[in-house]
């Protein structure tokens, strides 16, 4: 996953106005990442490799064990996956 860095490496935020990049794998995964806050794609777009990695095997697993038909529904607000 390519992400802007400063000098030091450390990822910095996205400048003004503009949206953090997030990997692809999320979206592809069926992560409902356009009802997240900016806030908290800026924490998925600094994720590791292998932090990614768990998130996406935790979905997996997630969804290997949801029943064949599944409501949809918000709690406080969040988006459920």
């Amino acid at each position: 996953m390519n992400r802007p860095s400063d000098a030091g490496g450390a990822p910095h935020p996205p400048d003004e106005g503009e949206q953090p990049l997030l990997p692809a794998a999320l979206y592809e995964a069926g992560l409902p990442v356009d009802l997240l806050t900016e806030e908290q794609r800026l924490v998925l777009s600094q994720l590791t490799e292998e932090e990614l990695a768990v998130l996406l095997d935790i979905k997996s697993r997630l969804d290997a064990v949801e029943p064949e038909v599944q409501a949809h529904g918000e709690i406080a607000g969040g988006a459920l996956f």
